[in-house]
């Protein structure tokens, strides 16, 4: 088996060095950039569409956007809430944030449909993954964070759930984990990337660098349970009709580094089907509906910028498709 995790290790060094290189290099590149035009944020709001983060450049850069769900190319209607990643559902949106200052902070803020702070807690570093429960009662949220003591060097992760209505729930690191109908206990077992089910169930990365594996999960809010699945994959997202799940997996290891492209798995009948064409993807995706995913791509020569593309799964051979551009963090609001 792939070392996995020992791998993930360096993998988050890069994508947080990422994050930092393309922020600084963006800041200096959109400073002088005209306004991205734009049009009237209500009338887009009114109707199915698309929240996401706008990385085009301009003085919107990093402003939560939308467009209706119909014409993605579309003038995308601009928000005043600056985000590194957002999710929407229910009447709540999710945004996970880097507040600069003399001392750079991150938090999670909860706003209500009139945008306005409902809730703020501080996440423990870089933001990484958020995800609402589908009718809004429910919140996860996911960031980098150093000092857990089996972290010898780089980035681990911690993943909360708050509940809505300020219950806080507190790090999947505290809930019973089972393994193959054991209690796994390792001090260095770790969750990532939550997708709600509903109200209750979850799926969820789970890691331990110690055992070499991870696995996709399941979770459990009523009993704080997390029961191992299936080995193999990060970052599980749900489908609409909730019988798929997808995540992204190692699709083959070159020059002791990870290719990773995209798997659908169905529930029914345990088939797995991988995406080559994706390769490069580092994205937790997010479905258009129950035949198309979404995932972001950053630009390999223009740091700072991201596109979210499309894959139809339903047709054998289709390709990537540039479906959102100058975006990133889709959250589909139907």
């Amino acid at each position: 088996m792939i070392a996995m995790v020992a791998i993930t290790v360096v993998v988050v060094l890069g994508v947080g060095a990422y994050v930092w290189s393309a922020a600084r290099s963006h800041q200096e590149a959109t400073e002088a950039a005209p306004t991205v035009e734009s049009t009237d944020l209500a009338g887009v709001l009114d109707g199915p569409h698309i929240l996401f983060r706008s990385t085009l450049p301009g003085a919107q850069y990093g402003l939560v956007a939308a467009v209706p769900l119909d014409d993605p190319s579309g003038t995308r209607a601009f928000t005043d809430v600056a985000c590194d990643r957002i999710y929407h559902a229910g009447d709540f949106t999710s945004c996970l944030r880097t507040v600069r200052g003399i001392a750079t902070t991150f938090e999670a803020v909860l706003l209500d449909d009139s945008w306005q702070e409902v809730q703020t807690w501080p996440l423990p570093g870089i933001p990484s993954r958020t995800r609402l429960s589908p009718d809004g009662s429910l919140v996860a949220t996911t960031a980098f964070v150093t000092g857990h003591s089996y972290a010898q060097v780089g980035f681990s992760t911690e993943t909360k759930i708050h509940g809505t209505d300020g219950t806080d729930l507190g790090s999947l690191e505290s809930w019973t984990f089972v393994v193959d109908g054991e209690k796994f206990t390792a001090s260095d077992r770790n969750f990532w990337g939550v997708s709600f089910v509903d109200d209750d169930t979850f799926y969820v990365t789970a890691a331990s660098q110690s055992a070499d594996t991870t696995w996709i999960a399941t979770g459990s809010v009523s009993t704080r349970t997390i029961t191992a699945l299936r080995d193999g994959g990060e970052c599980p997202s749900v489908s609409p009709d909730r019988s798929m799940v997808a995540y992204k997996k190692v699709q083959r290891v070159e020059d002791a580094q990870k290719v990773w492209a995209y798997a659908v798995l169905d529930l029914a009948s345990s088939d797995e089907t991988l995406y080559p064409v994706t390769e490069g993807c580092d994205d937790q995706i997010e479905w258009l509906d129950d035949s198309t995913i979404l995932y972001g791509m950053p630009r390999a020569d223009e740091p700072g910028t991201t596109d979210v593309w499309s894959l139809d799964i339903t047709t054998p051979g289709a390709e990537p498709q540039l479906f959102l551009e100058g975006a990133w963090s889709p959250s589909i609001v139907r």
